[in-house]
């Protein structure tokens, strides 16, 4: 928009280009409390047909269920994320405290000399600027540098993001990383590739960002997960963040993440009309034509 509408400016725009809105006065009130461009712009072009103009009949109410069916799996996502990188944080200051001790852990030589050193050093330096950032701030952080003059990984892994986290992963030994992964019955290298994927998932999340149609070039070994699995475009979509991600849970949580999912999708079915469900599941990446 070049520029200024008012809400109810742009729920007139967008009538005159063909969206039908049953009720005005509960569509205003949507575009007022999450915005124009977060529902419509973000999520109009599944009800569009190639030459721009809107299918016949779509509604304002499909569009806002698309958007809140992606804000719904978003807080799914998010929730089990945080419960893999609480797991991810355990393991990894379990196996260095185990390793390197509590204190003099963050050098050179207990990292891995097949990565590039200035990378790893670079690495080090951030993770002892986060120390010196956090040291006043985080309780935990203060106590240990002011009675002891060192922060153990148990508290370390507890002030790094899960970015930080993913990375620290990667130029661990790998021993080491291998140690963490063989928990969850993978390689150290589908682990890498796993983190590093749900890291950018964690941050669309939170930054309340278009989720369902994800893609990623940071491609995941995906046939040591499902083997008949076809990934037709070569990049990582988000229906395999979310298989790969149920192998990094235990059993029960596994299980409910997936029903979650899936009840989405399902009442999302009940509220579009204009678009067939397939379409929506093919760009998730979800094998369509198969029973949810």
């Amino acid at each position: 928009m070049k520029q200024y509408k008012s809400p109810n400016d742009l729920l007139e725009y967008m009538i005159s280009k063909g969206v039908n809105v049953l009720d005005k006065n509960k569509a205003l009130d949507k575009i007022k409390k999450y915005s124009y461009y977060s529902i419509v712009n973000s999520y109009k072009d599944i009800f569009k047909t190639s030459q721009d103009t809107y299918i016949e009949d779509v509604s304002f109410d499909e569009i806002y269920a698309l958007y809140e069916f992606d804000k719904n799996i978003r807080l799914i996502f998010l929730k089990y994320i945080l419960e893999i990188e609480t797991i991810i944080k355990s393991l990894l200051a379990e196996t260095i405290s185990s390793r390197y001790g509590v204190e003099n852990y963050l050098v050179l030589k207990n990292f891995d000399n097949r990565v590039n050193q200035l990378k790893i050093q670079e690495s080090i330096d951030k993770i002892k600027e986060e120390i010196n950032k956090q040291n006043g701030k985080h309780e935990a952080v203060s106590h240990y540098v002011t009675k002891y003059g060192f922060v153990p990984p148990f508290v370390l892994v507890k002030i790094l993001t899960l970015g930080e986290l993913s990375r620290l992963y990667s130029i661990l030994k790998q021993k080491d990383r291998q140690s963490i992964s063989k928990e969850f019955k993978i390689s150290d290298k589908l682990l890498k590739q796993i983190l590093k994927n749900m890291t950018m998932v964690r941050n669309i999340c939170a930054h309340n960002d278009r989720l369902f149609s994800f893609h990623s070039k940071f491609l995941i070994t995906f046939k040591i997960i499902d083997k008949k699995y076809i990934n037709k475009d070569k990049s990582t979509n988000i229906y395999m963040i979310f298989k790969s991600m149920g192998v990094l849970l235990d059993e029960n949580k596994r299980k409910e993440f997936e029903e979650l999912i899936i009840n989405e999708i399902k009442k999302l079915e009940t509220k579009i009309k204009s678009v067939d469900i397939n379409l929506i599941l093919y760009l998730m990446g979800f094998p369509v034509n198969k029973k949810i």
